[in-house]
């Protein structure tokens, strides 16, 4: 049994003691907007990625580390999966998806990707917190995120700092997706797992 068990929160000190409040502060805020998020615009942005050929997946910053992360995932799966960007990303097309996010949905080089895969002949679905946004126009799926913008510093929304939260709810949405692909595929671990990476 350790200290805090023993002693209880009260009994904290220092680091210690804020740790144990703003575990709960992220916890919290995490789970109220993650209850916010509209389960019929998951369900649209996870229709768009059955129907793909190829999923590209783009952001910047950690919102583009969060869809890296549901990029490995979903290949996982057995879906054909690429990251913009990246020097093996080939070239985009009718019948292929773009999943983008940004939390302004104003990101140039994410708004570009977005307009260029519409150009293409692709579809498109976004992360936003910004209904309004150009990335939200150019996109055929929406899954709005209800959370601070990075620049809303001061938010009543939320006490953390720049885009945090709205990347944080990013990930557990992108991992609930999963989740939900994954039952419908019933897979055993085991099949996913041949695939997982192996040159690490």
């Amino acid at each position: 049994m350790n200290a805090t068990t023993e002693a209880g929160p009260a009994a904290l000190t220092g680091t210690a003691r804020a740790f144990h409040h703003n575990r709960g502060l992220v916890l919290d805020e995490i789970g109220s907007v993650l209850q916010q998020v509209d389960p019929l615009e998951v369900a649209a942005l996870v229709t768009e990625l059955r129907l793909a050929d190829r999923i590209f997946v783009a952001g910047a910053g950690r919102s583009g580390l969060v869809l890296k992360m549901a990029a490995m995932r979903l290949m996982h799966l057995g879906l054909t999966v690429h990251v913009v960007g990246e020097t093996t990303a080939p070239a985009i097309r009718a019948g292929d998806l773009l999943l983008a996010a940004s939390g302004s949905g104003t990101t140039a080089g994410v708004v570009k990707a977005a307009e260029t895969a519409a150009a293409h002949g692709a579809r498109v679905a976004a992360y936003t917190t910004a209904p309004g946004s150009p990335l939200a126009a150019a996109a055929a799926a929406v899954v709005i995120i209800p959370a601070a913008r990075k620049t809303d510093h001061g938010s009543s929304l939320t006490r953390q700092y720049s885009g945090s939260l709205f990347e944080q709810v990013l990930f557990a949405a992108t991992e609930a997706v999963f989740q939900s692909l994954w039952d419908e595929d019933a897979a055993a671990p085991e099949d996913l797992w041949l695939r997982h990476a192996n040159l690490e």
